[in-house]
């Protein structure tokens, strides 16, 4: 048996395009203008798009739990350039050796490879917080998300059927899920 890793908390990463860094309380207007009211970035997401700014406001009360319950949390994606909101990433705790992640981009940077460039930010900082296994759901239909999963590094595990709610859909109930993994340790 091996030791548990030393976790490290990771507020801030760069990239060479990108600034990914902790959500702070007056980012929720941006963060609602940019994506999270827009029904075609959070179509395939398993939280509801937000129609209120207060909703936005509460996943900023939300974010901030987390990251004092953990080494990590969500982030924002920044352009490193001019400083522009373009999405959000994060890492989502089940344990200390165990979380998943995911990105949201606004729909104005759709291929542009940001979402690889975070995903494989998101890699690291779990690495540093001490993850071992990093994991990652996306809707059986989403198919660009696959893809960013595969380039990030992500093996596909399997189909899990009827396992993710996808509110967005307008689809009662649970829907399969594509599951990829990136174990670290």
């Amino acid at each position: 048996m091996t030791a548990p890793r030393e976790s490290i908390k990771v507020e801030r990463i760069e990239t060479d395009r990108l600034i990914i860094r902790r959500p702070r309380a007056d980012d929720a207007a941006a963060i609602f203008a940019r994506y999270a009211a827009d029904a075609e970035v959070t179509r395939y997401l398993s939280f509801p798009r937000h129609l209120s700014i207060d909703q936005t406001r509460a996943f900023i009360d939300f974010s901030n739990d987390e990251w004092r319950r953990w080494p990590a949390g969500p982030y924002l994606i920044e352009d490193r350039a001019d400083g522009r909101l373009l999405g959000g990433t994060g890492l989502g705790f089940e344990s200390p050796w165990c979380a998943s992640t995911g990105y949201l981009l606004a729909r104005e940077v759709w291929g542009r490879g940001y979402a690889t460039e975070a995903l494989v930010a998101m890699v690291g900082a779990a690495r540093r917080a001490g993850v071992i296994r990093l994991y990652a759901m996306c809707h059986v239909d989403n198919g660009a998300s696959r893809r960013v999963l595969e380039k990030g590094g992500f093996l596909h595990e399997g189909v899990l059927r009827r396992s993710t709610m996808f509110p967005n859909l307008g689809v009662p109930g649970p829907q399969d899920a594509h599951c990829y993994a990136h174990v670290l340790g």
